[in-house]
């Protein structure tokens, strides 16, 4: 088998668009928790846990507290004027 374009390219896009035009959205959400389960039964639901506390951790060292105490503002907000 030989490797697909790029990944980010143009080439690698219209692949991506052309495999949602033929399966559709629901296609990749399949996917997309077939591989989470996958993942959680191969090491269980503390990985996730941990993976995601690396991840807020470093959004801490990159971003700050003021991105969270702003994220935290929008939480409860959907779009409309109350």
């Amino acid at each position: 088998m030989t490797p697909g374009p790029k990944a980010g390219s143009p080439q690698a896009k219209n692949g991506g668009n052309a495999v949602k035009q033929k399966y559709g959205k629901e296609f990749y959400r399949r996917i997309g928790k077939k591989g989470g389960q996958k993942v959680k039964a191969k090491y269980g639901d503390k990985f996730f846990k941990e993976i995601g506390k690396k991840g807020g951790d470093q959004t801490l060292a990159n971003n700050g507290v003021e991105h969270f105490e702003a994220i935290g503002k929008k939480g409860g907000y959907n779009g409309r004027r109350t």
